[in-house]
């Protein structure tokens, strides 16, 4: 007799989920287990960037389904509202529900007891699957209708659904590899620049870049930057963020491991230091992307909310934070410099910190809705996939 665990894996193969993503829960590491081998499948470093990965699988015709735990629903609330929910895009979400069933750990409590009122209040349904049961009866269908309406639908799974499994992994170790990063002191001298070597603005930089840009699937990170390139020039293959700072490399990432295309992601520091786990995902997936540029627009300031500084002004070089997580990585700070490093032909994802001075052009509004931005966008990509 099969699992309730094998027996939901079916289900979900049925449904047609092609990518998922994952972070560990005890009450679920059969069902994670099995996941991991019959899908391709993502670990995460946060429920945050997970919700980014599966949106850019959605923009390139995948059917995505998260797996973390309740707690996890706390770190993802924002970006499933401005985000997922707002460009219209599928993601299911299956949730060990902690806290409500013999449960030990008491801090386990407060999340589990209150989740099905937040997921109420903030509109996103939900469905409470307490038996084995409950499988086919209450996941099958409403999965389908995940992707066939480009909605959000979490599956509250209940540790009652393991009692008496008989699953059986055996998980093998696997021998511990660290990636040999020279220390900041071991590494060959080079000039760095610093902030007084800082020639261009973002739109300067944006402008001196747009022609390389033709033809390649762009993510632009929210506020200004997005309205810079959209004033420099529209394109159907720029996915304009509205919000849900922090997710524009993921959703690249979740592009790039979804097709052969080329993919630019246009970052920020503010963005970029709010999520900086995503470039521990970035490089420890290195070998399952397929192209993935990432150019951090480095100006040391939130410059969408008052240009206020951020920690890049004065104490956090970007360049060594993404080393630090195994990176391939390039300082630039002039337009010939930066362009050459976006031509240059690298194997696996790259990160090029560009320098730039701080400030925003007088540019309006990008006039174009969510919708409208993900039907040009998925048009472009997956025309040519």
């Amino acid at each position: 007799m099969r699992s309730a665990e094998e027996r939901l894996a079916d289900i979900i193969a049925r449904s047609g989920v092609d990518f998922t993503a994952t972070l560990p829960c005890d009450r679920i590491k059969g069902l994670l287990e099995i996941v991991s081998q019959r899908f391709f499948n993502v670990p995460l470093t946060r429920e945050e960037e997970g919700v980014g990965i599966c949106a850019g699988a959605a923009l390139a015709g995948k059917r995505p389904a998260m797996f973390i735990q309740n707690s996890g629903i706390g770190n993802m609330i924002n970006a499933l509202l401005s985000l997922t929910g707002f460009y219209r895009l599928p993601l299911a979400i299956f949730v060990s529900h902690r806290g409500v069933y013999k449960e030990k750990i008491a801090a386990q409590a407060p999340m589990g007891l209150k989740l099905p009122g937040l997921l109420k209040g903030a509109g996103i349904g939900f469905t409470r699957i307490d038996s084995a049961s409950d499988l086919s009866l209450k996941i099958e269908e409403k999965l389908e209708q995940v992707y066939l309406k480009n909605s959000i639908h979490v599956f509250l799974l209940s540790p009652a659904l393991w009692e008496g499994s008989e699953l059986k992994i055996e998980r093998q170790l696997v021998p511990e590899r660290r990636r040999s990063v020279l220390s900041l002191d071991e590494q060959p001298a080079k000039k760095v620049k610093t902030r007084t070597g800082k020639k261009l603005d973002r739109y300067e930089i944006l402008s001196a870049i747009w022609p390389w840009l033709e033809n390649r699937a762009v993510v632009c990170n929210l506020g200004f930057p997005a309205r810079e390139l959209y004033q420099i020039g529209h394109r159907a293959s720029h996915f304009y963020m509205l919000g849900s700072m922090g997710m524009a490399t993921p959703i690249g990432l979740g592009l790039s491991l979804s097709s052969d295309k080329e993919v630019l992601v246009i970052d920020g520091d503010g963005s970029l230091l709010m999520n900086p786990g995503t470039l521990a995902t970035v490089a420890c997936l290195a070998g399952k992307r397929k192209s993935l540029t990432i150019l951090a627009v480095d100006n040391g300031a939130y410059g969408s909310t008052g240009n206020q500084p951020t920690f890049t002004a004065n104490c956090i070089d970007l360049e060594a934070v993404a080393k630090g997580f195994g990176l391939k990585t390039v300082k630039a700070a002039e337009k010939k410099e930066i362009i050459t490093s976006l031509q240059e032909k690298v194997k696996g994802p790259r990160f090029i910190h560009a320098l730039a001075l701080p400030g925003n052009r007088d540019v309006p509004v990008i006039p174009l809705g969510p919708l409208e931005i993900r039907k040009q966008f998925m048009g472009f990509f997956l025309e040519r996939v």
